[in-house]
């Protein structure tokens, strides 16, 4: 914060230098391409620079004439309509006549009445007395004037100084000469020695920065340049529009107000409105009646509504990543540091700021705040609406992941990675019991209600396609909680839409009898469901138990998101080894797909008798 402070005061105090950097640069980004382009047929750098400055000064100057010899023109013009003006704002007043003025008379006599006010009666007629008091009054005001004036010789005011007169009179003509003066010198600067800025920036981030650096430039280059091109020929048939719509509507200086409307269209909020109404208040004083500004004022409301709403966003797409609040605030923030030419500037400039953010770690919070990408992802969202005991919302967001992708994947990308967040809170102690136990029943409620969806087939080569009297039983085993039992659930749901007998057995239900039972059928499945972070330990445990009882059943020990390599995981488990380490429930049924494929036929195909309800 006290650097951001630092940053701001010094923005302020060096806007007469910054303004015009800024200004160049934004001219940069829009010229820049065009250089390039004449560099690739084949032109030396001094010859495509000259070129291309030499076309956009031109064509702005040409503007600029055109501008100012319109604008002289109307200047000029406006006394004549006077008349219409004073007629124009006498109608606009009350009528004294006809219905509508006996109306208004009414309305304030009515109220007259009600307040107790009363209409001033006249002055009464004076008095003999009273006209001699005022006689007397006048002859000593005519006395009093004809007394002599006393007279005050002042010394004539010395001519200021040269300072002074330069400050008075010259330094409001030379100050914008000579801020574009260094406009045109940083811009031609920065076209010529692009490569050696770009050079001096990397250098500046460090050899070991390289990459960071390059995407960074690459990426706010392509962007801001994108941007201003489409926003130019936007703004300019904009204006060549609205210009044909006046002529067509017989509206003097045609070109004038469309050219101003391409122009001030590129200030953002503000010279829209200054383009539109302009005109507006124009045929007001030129045209007698009212249907004309009415006419104008719909043709320029009808081209905002369609080119804001449509052409636009269907143009600039994400061309500059800025977040629709970002880009006020920050509009109104450089307004205020350097008035107008920040406002112009306001979007490129957050651009750069956005794609620092992106690319600089120690400033991601400018692209947090700033950029319009800058969302929770699903399994986030998920965790953060079931905190909030927003059960419909996170119903939601499940719903629309559904709509493009498969129920296995929300299970694997959403669910357990929320899951896996209530775990890690829950061992912080920042979850209490309430939020937890809400959290846990509105998650086992959204797999029931999902036990309808079927999930896609997983993909196999054709030699070891299982048929449906071949799959083996499963038995699922959650390792210690909650948060284990309800990824038991969800891979117990996807193995019986799969075509699997399965069943669903608390740790604390593996009584002797049980054992026996699952160890008289060699061909069940045993799957341990354990949630990370804190879950490895009880899995251990829990796999050596199953170790122990049941030696010729196959193994599968499920620790869903972990991201560490399965081997390794496996490895870990010393003796109680299983057969196998799954880190995803896609994996899981992946593997005891495998598992089925390699068994022999007639234990496949036995009928298990230690599913029992």
């Amino acid at each position: 914060m006290i650097l951001l402070a630092f940053l701001l005061v010094g923005a302020y105090l060096a806007r007469d230098i910054l303004i015009p950097l800024a200004i160049a640069l934004t001219l940069n980004f829009l010229l820049a391409p065009a250089v390039i382009q004449l560099q690739r047929l084949r032109i030396s750098r001094l010859p495509a620079v000259a070129l291309v400055a030499a076309l956009a000064f031109s064509l702005a100057g040409g503007v600029g004439w055109i501008v100012a010899r319109q604008v002289i023109a109307v200047v000029t013009d406006l006394p004549n309509y006077r008349n219409n003006i004073q007629d124009k704002l006498g109608a606009l007043h009350a009528p004294n006549q006809g219905p509508l003025g006996m109306a208004v008379r009414s309305a304030r006599e009515i109220g007259s009445e009600i307040s107790g006010e009363t209409e001033p009666a006249p002055p009464p007629m004076p008095k003999p007395e009273e006209l001699r008091t005022r006689r007397e009054r006048e002859q000593a005001r005519l006395q009093a004037e004809s007394q002599p004036v006393l007279v005050k010789v002042v010394p004539q005011a010395q001519p200021g100084s040269k300072y002074q007169y330069l400050s008075q009179y010259a330094w409001p003509v030379l100050k914008p000469l000579g801020a574009l003066v260094l406009v045109l010198i940083f811009t031609l600067y920065m076209l010529l020695k692009r490569e050696d800025l770009r050079n001096r920036l990397l250098l500046l981030a460090g050899i070991g920065q390289l990459n960071l650096m390059t995407q960074a430039l690459n990426e706010a280059a392509g962007r801001i340049s994108r941007y201003l091109i489409m926003n130019v020929l936007v703004n300019a048939g904009y204006g060549v529009v609205f210009g044909v719509g006046l002529y067509l509507l017989h509206v003097p200086n045609a070109t004038l107000w469309g050219v101003l409307m391409g122009i001030l269209r590129m200030v953002p909020y503000a010279g829209t409105m200054i383009a539109g109404l302009a005109p507006v208040a124009f045929t007001l004083a030129v045209f007698n009646g009212w249907w004309h500004p009415l006419w104008v004022l719909l043709l320029f409301a009808g081209l905002e509504f369609v080119i804001a709403n449509f052409i636009e966003p269907h143009i600039y797409g994400k061309r500059t990543g800025i977040s629709s609040f970002a880009l006020v605030i920050m509009a109104v923030v450089w307004t205020l540091l350097w008035g107008w030419p920040g406002l112009i500037v306001s979007t490129p400039l957050t651009v750069c700021l956005i794609v620092m953010g992106r690319h600089i770690p120690q400033m991601r919070f400018l692209h947090i705040l700033l950029g319009d990408d800058a969302e929770l992802s699903p399994e986030a969202h998920f965790y953060e609406r079931l905190l909030a005991m927003d059960q419909v919302e996170a119903r939601q967001i499940a719903e629309k992941f559904l709509q493009r992708r498969d129920l296995v994947e929300l299970y694997d990308e959403v669910v357990l990675p929320a899951l896996i967040l209530s775990e890690q809170d829950r061992h912080k102690g920042v979850m209490d019991e309430v939020h937890g136990t809400w959290l846990y029943q509105s998650s086992i409620e959204l797999i029931a209600e999902l036990s309808d969806c079927k999930p896609r087939q997983i993909e196999q080569p054709a030699e070891n396609q299982t048929t449906p009297d071949r799959t083996r039983p499963v038995v699922c085993i959650p390792a210690d909680d909650h948060a284990d039992e309800i990824a038991g659930t969800m891979f117990s749901q996807l193995l019986e839409q799969c075509g699997h007998k399965t069943m669903l057995l608390n740790a604390s239900a593996l009584t002797p009898e049980i054992m026996t039972r699952l160890a008289e059928d060699v061909g069940t499945i045993v799957c341990i469901s354990a949630v990370p972070p804190f879950a490895f330990a009880q899995a251990r445990k829990l796999a050596q138990v199953l170790r122990e009882h049941l030696p010729e059943n196959l193994l599968i020990v499920g620790l869903w998101g972990d991201h560490d390599d399965p081997e390794d995981l496996r490895s870990r488990f010393g003796n109680a080894q299983p057969n196998s380490v799954v880190t995803t429930l896609r994996s899981a049924l992946a593997q005891i797909r495998q598992m089925e494929s390699k068994a022999p036929e007639s234990e496949a195909a036995g009928e298990s008798r230690a599913v029992t309800t």
